[in-house]
C-alpha cells in the first residue's frame, strides 16, 4: 500500500514538473498569412495568397520556381503585408538542380524593411537594403573553392554588396556545405529571438526531419520591426532551377506575454495539482506512520537505492561507449574483409587473364647463370595492368568500328534490294535489271554493226570483181570502222547517261 502511493506521488511530482517547465517554453504561433505549402499552393489565377511575386519566378500547386534554369534569369516572392511580430522561426524547403557541375547564381531569404524589386543584382532582388540577407551561394566569383557557401548578411541601407569577393567581408556569419542536386529537398530552418540569429541546415541526404546541423549563430543581431519575407533567386552565365516547396513562419513569444485560454487553464490545472499533491502527501504521512507501528522490524529503504549514483552513471556510460565502439568496429571489420576478398578476386583474375606479362621497359634483370630466378612477391604490376586495360580499350573500339561497318553494308545492301525490286519486272535477280537492259542492248548494237560490215564487205567484194569503183558511192574502209566506233561512243554514252538519271530518280522514292 506505502509502495503504490509512493509511485503515485512520483506521478504527480513529474506532472507538476512538466507543467512548470511548459509554463517557462517559448510560446510558438504559426502565422498561416506569413507562409504558403502544398498542395494547392498557387490559385487557379495563378496567385499565391497573401503573396506577390514577380521577374521570371512561376508558381505552381506543388511549389514556387523563383528562377528557372536558363541564363540570366532574376524573380521574387514577397509577402503583402508587413510582419506584426518581432520573433520569428521560419522553415523553407526548397531544391537547387541543374545539369552543371557548377551552378548560378544562387538563392537568398530576405527580412527587410521595404520589399525588394524582382530584377534586382543581389540575388534577384536590389542591392543596399534594410535588414537581414541569408544567400545560399552557388557560384565561385572570387575563385576561392568556396562555394556553394550559406551566409548572413545585414545591411543598414548604405552598403552595396561586394560581388568580387562574393560578400565575404560584409557577411555576419556562415557555413560551407552543398545543396545542390540532392535527392531529397534541402531544408533552413531560420530563428530570430531576442536578437539573436540562428540557421539550421538539413543537407537533403535523407528524409528524416531531425538531420538537421548547425550552420550559423550571430548575437546581437538589430533586424528593423514590420519588416517583410521574401525569396528571390537569379542566374547568370550558368543556370540552376531554385524552386521552394513551402515557407512555414511561426511567431515567438517570451513565456507569460501572451495569455490565451490554454495559458489560464493550466495555471487553475497547477493549483489544483498542487492542492491534491498536499491532501495526497498528508495520507502518505498518516499511512507510513501506522505502517512503522505494525512493522517495527522492517527498516525504511533509503532513498539513494530509488536513484542511480555518479559512479554507476559514469559506469553505465562508458559500458554503453564501449559497446557502440565495438558495433562500429565489428561493421569496419566486415567491411575490410569484403573490400580485401574483391581486391583478392580482382588480381587473380587479372593474373589470369593476362598470364606470363614481360614488362616492355624497365623491369628487373635476368637472373645469373647456374641461378635459380627468385619467386616474385608479386605477379603482375601495375604499368602490366595499363597494358591490359589499354589493349581491351583497342579491342572494343576495333569492334564496334567492324560492328559499325557492318551494319552500314547492310543498310546498302538492302537499299540495293530494295531498287531492284522496284523496277518493272518486279523481280530481284542476281544482276540489276538496268545492267541487264544495257547488255541486251549493246548486243544488238554489235550484231546490227556486224551485219552492216557484212554487207559492205560483200558489196566490195562485188565491186573489186566487176572492175571499176564508182566515185560517188565508194568509201574507205577505215573511214567507215571509223564511223561505226564514234556511233558505238555515241550509244554508249547515252546509256550510261539514261542510267544515271534513273538511279537518281530512284533516291527519291
Amino acid at each position: 500500500m506505502g509502495g503504490f502511493v509512493f509511485c503515485r506521488t512520483h506521478v504527480l511530482l513529474l506532472i507538476i514538473g512538466l507543467v512548470f517547465i511548459e509554463a517557462n517554453l517559448v510560446h510558438r504561433k504559426f502565422e498561416y498569412k506569413y507562409s504558403f505549402k502544398p498542395p494547392y499552393l498557387a490559385q487557379k489565377d495563378g496567385s499565391v495568397p497573401f503573396w506577390e511575386y514577380g521577374g521570371n519566378a512561376i508558381a505552381s500547386a506543388e511549389n514556387v520556381r523563383i528562377a528557372p534554369s536558363l541564363r540570366s534569369q532574376k524573380g521574387a516572392i514577397w509577402t503583402k503585408n508587413p510582419i506584426n511580430f518581432d520573433n520569428w522561426d521560419v522553415d523553407i524547403s526548397f531544391r537547387v538542380t541543374g545539369r552543371g557541375r557548377i551552378g548560378a547564381d544562387g538563392l537568398a531569404f530576405w527580412y527587410t524593411q521595404n520589399k525588394g524589386a524582382y530584377d534586382g543584382n543581389v540575388f534577384g532582388s536590389s542591392d543596399q537594403w534594410v535588414g537581414l540577407g541569408l544567400f545560399f551561394d552557388s557560384f565561385d566569383n572570387d575563385n576561392k573553392h568556396n562555394n556553394p557557401y550559406i551566409m548572413a548578411v545585414v545591411n543598414d541601407g548604405t552598403k552595396e554588396f561586394d560581388h568580387a569577393q562574393d560578400g565575404t567581408t560584409q557577411q555576419l556569419a556562415g557555413c560551407l556545405r552543398d545543396f545542390r542536386n540532392k535527392p531529397f529537398p534541402t531544408r533552413a530552418r531560420i530563428e530570430y529571438y531576442e536578437n539573436t540569429l540562428t540557421v539550421l541546415f538539413h543537407n537533403g541526404m535523407t528524409n528524416s526531419d531531425q538531420d538537421y546541423e548547425m550552420c550559423l549563430r550571430a548575437e546581437n543581431v538589430v533586424l528593423p520591426k514590420g519588416g517583410h519575407f521574401g525569396i528571390s533567386a537569379a542566374t547568370g552565365g550558368l543556370a540552376d532551377d531554385h524552386d521552394v516547396n513551402h515557407f512555414l513562419a511561426w511567431s515567438l513569444h517570451k513565456p507569460g506575454q501572451i495569455k490565451t485560454g490554454q495559458t489560464a487553464a493550466g495555471d487553475e490545472q497547477q493549483q489544483k495539482l498542487q492542492q491534491e499533491y498536499q491532501e495526497y502527501q498528508k495520507k502518505l504521512d498518516q499511512q507510513k506512520a501506522e505502517y512503522r507501528k505494525d512493522h517495527p522490524d522492517e527498516k525504511e529503504p533509503e532513498m539513494e537505492d530509488w536513484f542511480e549514483s555518479d559512479n554507476q552513471r559514469e559506469l553505465r556510460q562508458i559500458f554503453q561507449g564501449q559497446n557502440q565502439i565495438y558495433e562500429i568496429i565489428k561493421e569496419l571489420s566486415k567491411k575490410l574483409d569484403e573490400v580485401v576478398g574483391r581486391q583478392e578476386r580482382t588480381m587473380s583474375l587479372i593474373t589470369q587473364g593476362s598470364g606470363a606479362v614481360v614488362p616492355q621497359g624497365g623491369g628487373a634483370p635476368p637472373p645469373p647463370q647456374g641461378q635459380t630466378p627468385p619467386i616474385a612477391s608479386d605477379t603482375i604490376r601495375r604499368h602490366e595492368v595499363d597494358a591490359v586495360f589499354n589493349n581491351q580499350n583497342q579491342i572494343l573500339s576495333t569492334a564496334r568500328e567492324i560492328r559499325q561497318f557492318i551494319l552500314e553494308l547492310k543498310t546498302r545492301a538492302d537499299a540495293i534490294l530494295s531498287n531492284q525490286a522496284k523496277a518493272p519486272t518486279a523481280q530481284v535477280q542476281a544482276m540489276g535489271y538496268d545492267t541487264q537492259a544495257l547488255i541486251s542492248e549493246l548486243r544488238d548494237g554489235l550484231n546490227q554493226v556486224k551485219q552492216g560490215t557484212a554487207q559492205i564487205t560483200h558489196k566490195m567484194e562485188q565491186q573489186q570483181q566487176g572492175g571499176a569503183c564508182p566515185a560517188p558511192s565508194c568509201i574507205s574502209f577505215t573511214a567507215m570502222l571509223m564511223l561505226v566506233a564514234a556511233q558505238l561512243v555515241i550509244f554508249l554514252g547515252y546509256s550510261f547517261y539514261r542510267d544515271s538519271r534513273e538511279s537518281q530518280a530512284k533516291k527519291f522514292y
